[in-house]
């Protein structure tokens, strides 16, 4: 999805400047792990970049506000007008970032997370106890899964196939098109339409860099970031509708497909509520103030 986006951003950018400005996409371990590209992003060895939150956690504390999990409504068009429009994310959010010379200039989902599993069918929050989960860096990412009793683990997913397949962790998060692409299917037993958080990524820019460019080429660059949380929305229903029918229909690699009652999808919840407190408390770096006013923005958007 990231890699699309950017190829599409940079079609764009080329028809809208006659080819005067070029956009060069990279793929994913091109410029390094995900980590790396945040510090390349920093430091101007990158211009732009789309990233995820969870790998900036240990650097802006607010920015794991994504890892809570139930956060979002479950409509994905309503959490995408959110993600496009929330005060507390593109001003209060961001305003963090640019602590550290990254500017988000758009928050967009790449659909709904789900859990994939081996050894467990997981479909009550019993199931997680003593299990072997794959995660982001994010520290809350990390309580988030400790909140239902698994053992979470930090690892790039560059790592996860083999990892999923030699049993080093038993699980993993994410939405349906990146588990079928990336194959983890083939080496997982069951997955879990959960839907219980949103795979967020933000495209950023360096602060400097950006600040440096004219007026007339941010102008271009804003005006193109903005025409691409529609085209964006849409590509990732596509690919994750036809990734589940994939999954689905993968006879040499046969997966179970578990799809939660809003009676189980609760249970969950209640275990993943006193999070947020954690968050408040042990994680935000303003008492929880952005979160706070997100979630009266999510209120307001679904009422």
């Amino acid at each position: 999805m990231q890699y699309e986006y950017a190829a599409e951003f940079a079609d764009r950018i080329s028809e809208k400047t006659d080819g005067k400005i070029t956009v060069e996409p990279y793929e994913y371990g091109g410029l390094g792990s995900e980590s790396d590209q945040v510090e390349l992003l920093q430091n101007g060895g990158v211009e732009m970049a789309v990233m995820s939150p969870g790998f900036t956690g240990n650097m802006v504390a607010e920015g794991q506000v994504f890892a809570l999990h139930f956060l979002f409504p479950d409509d994905l068009q309503t959490t995408q007008d959110i993600l496009t429009n929330s005060e507390a994310l593109n001003t209060d959010l961001s305003a963090r970032y640019e602590e550290f010379g990254i500017t988000p200039l758009s928050y967009w989902t790449e659909g709904a997370m789900q859990w994939t599993s081996s050894d467990v069918k997981i479909d009550e929050p019993s199931d997680f106890e003593n299990f072997k989960m794959r995660t982001q860096t994010s520290p809350l990412i990390l309580e988030s899964y400790e909140a239902y009793g698994a053992e979470p683990t930090p690892m790039s997913w560059s790592e996860l196939y083999t990892a999923l397949d030699r049993g080093t962790v038993q699980g993993q998060e994410n939405p349906i098109f990146f588990i079928g692409d990336a194959s983890f299917h083939e080496v997982q037993e069951y997955m879990t339409l959960s839907n219980h958080n949103n795979y967020v990524a933000m495209t950023t820019v360096n602060t400097d860099w950006f600040n440096g460019l004219s007026e007339e080429v941010q102008g271009i660059v804003n005006e193109t970031v903005d025409e691409m949380q529609d085209w964006v929305f849409e590509e990732q229903n596509k690919q994750n509708e036809e990734f589940l029918e994939t999954i689905k229909n993968d006879d040499n690699n046969p997966t179970e497909v578990v799809e939660l009652t809003e009676e189980q999808r609760q249970a969950f919840k209640d275990e993943a509520m006193p999070v947020r407190d954690f968050y408040r408390e042990e994680v935000s770096t303003v008492d929880g103030e952005i979160l706070d006013k997100l979630e009266e923005e999510i209120q307001a958007a679904t009422e």
